[in-house]
């Protein structure tokens, strides 16, 4: 049998992989970006303490204004929120690309090394719309949620079109509207989620929490 790699060797729990999919785009600069950064620091916080969570659950944070890889996958007691900053346009279309290609590569790595993981999550925060081409992204989100592969979730701050948000979503998780800049309710609420996954058997079924942080939009 293989030796591992000595982050499974050391902790072989199931894994519970994140990829948080954010706008840094010039629109969220000032206050809004100072809100997700605050929301990231609570998201850690709050993982931390429940202790099944803080072995399974892993975090990769990708932005876009330019689309860059902030945090490769790491338990959340590995992870130190990174500061943001607001720059550039909203290449959304090859942020989610980029985003489903290293979850595939995540999930490969789980198999070499004999690690079962509970569905993934994609979580896309944006306060705006596509400035590329995002149809074919669109199409790959919808083919690996009808193949339970993952779950996507997308989020609009103040300012998010949400018709183009809408034709990205899943069918079946429309886009909710984040009440103002209340990120920390949000990542609370994602964090709770986290921990409720990790807790349960891998396949499992969980209630999540209501969505108390923002408005579902039909």
């Amino acid at each position: 049998m293989p030796i591992g790699l000595p982050e499974f060797v050391e902790n072989p729990e199931n894994r519970c992989p994140v990829i948080l999919l954010l706008d840094t785009s010039g629109s969220m600069s000032g206050q809004p970006i100072q809100e997700l950064n605050r929301g990231l620091a609570a998201f850690k916080e709050d993982v931390l303490k429940d202790a099944q969570a803080s072995l399974s659950v892993e975090v990769a944070i990708v932005t876009f204004a330019p689309v860059r890889l902030m945090q490769d996958f790491v338990t959340i007691d590995n992870f130190t929120a990174p500061k943001l900053e607001a720059e550039g346009v909203t290449p959304m279309g090859e942020a989610i690309e980029y985003a489903l290609d290293l979850l595939e590569t995540r999930k490969q790595t789980y198999k070499d090394n004999g690690i079962l993981y509970y569905r993934p999550w994609v979580f896309l925060i944006t306060d705006g719309a596509p400035t590329d081409y995002w149809q074919s992204a669109a199409q790959r989100v919808r083919e690996a949620e009808e193949q339970r592969r993952m779950l996507f979730f997308t989020v609009g701050v103040q300012g998010a079109d949400m018709n183009k948000l809408r034709e990205i979503a899943p069918p079946e998780r429309p886009p909710v509207m984040l009440n103002g800049l209340d990120f920390r309710s949000l990542f609370v609420w994602l964090s709770t989620s986290m921990k409720r996954v990790s807790s349960g058997k891998v396949g499992a079924a969980v209630a999540l929490p209501p969505v108390g942080w923002g408005q579902i939009t039909s």
